[in-house]
């Protein structure tokens, strides 16, 4: 019993919605049978809240346990305090809650309050205050303690997208102008008179054809593609400080001390001296 009791504390619970619930924190024991019958599982922010499950119709798989009830309707379970043990009532209202109904509970006796005991590494859990006929009365003698708590903020962080950059490169056509010099060919006729004497020989009257190359210069237009410039985008972390207010719950406690006839009554714990100890 104490190996399954401690193989289930490693389990984590995964609702019918496939979703996960959170960690087993305590499991709870049938005062008749011994067997485990509830578990507590670990939900709310940072984990911080404790909310009871039923086994019954629950299936085990290595160290997963799924139940028959989604992860929504987990969270809304009643909130019971896990530090003690589950008394009938509050076992009625879980039992309510989730649409079930043991076998047990119609046979207890009226104002009978029988209690369930919490399971943690093997060893039961124990109410906090007073038992049996001294809860919400008088102890005839003893001591008597009782637990004071107090809720604690916890800060923590989480990381959420606030933008994308995204780096994009597009085709762009421009015009472009420049001026080329250029060159080309003219004719130019120069016309001599040629003297006596000049050239000799003799000349015959005939027909005679020459010709000549011009040429001349024009633009051409050529392209070529070169990189020109590399961009180069990069994330940096940038620290700031951000104030986070909440608010928490504090129990204090107050002593109300009966004096013996003819005495005045003193009350302690709002800014007053506690009395000495005895």
């Amino acid at each position: 019993m104490q190996t399954e009791i401690r193989n289930l504390l490693d389990c984590h619970v995964v609702g019918s919605d496939g979703q996960s619930i959170g960690k087993v924190g305590q499991v709870y024991l049938n005062d008749r049978t011994g067997e485990p019958e509830w578990v507590t599982v670990r939900t709310g922010f940072f984990g911080m809240k404790q909310t009871f499950v039923p086994l019954a119709n629950a299936r085990r798989s290595g160290e997963e346990i799924r139940v028959p009830f989604d992860k929504e309707m987990i969270k809304e379970a009643p909130n019971i305090d896990v530090d003690g043990r589950l008394s009938l009532n509050e076992e009625a209202d879980l039992y309510r809650y989730y649409g079930m109904q043991p076998t047990d509970i119609p046979r207890q006796r009226a104002g009978e309050t029988r209690t369930r005991g919490p399971v943690t590494e093997g060893r039961p859990g124990q109410r906090a205050g007073l038992a049996g006929d001294a809860r919400g009365g008088l102890a005839d003698e003893g001591d008597i303690d009782m637990t004071r708590s107090e809720e604690q903020l916890h800060i923590g962080k989480e990381s959420r997208e606030t933008g994308r950059v995204r780096l994009h490169k597009y085709v762009e056509t421009e015009s472009v102008r420049e001026s080329v010099p250029l060159s080309h060919e003219e004719v130019v006729i120069e016309r001599e008179p040629i003297r006596d004497g000049d050239m000799t020989g003799a000349h015959e009257i005939g027909e005679e054809e020459r010709q000549m190359i011009l040429h001349e210069e024009r633009a051409v237009v050529g392209k070529e593609t070169k990189p020109v410039e590399r961009v180069h985008v990069h994330k940096q972390a940038v620290q700031h400080e951000e104030t986070v207010e909440g608010q928490v719950r504090k129990e204090r406690v107050e002593i109300d001390e009966e004096s013996a006839a003819g005495d005045e009554d003193r009350k302690f714990g709002r800014g007053e001296e506690m009395p000495p100890g005895r």
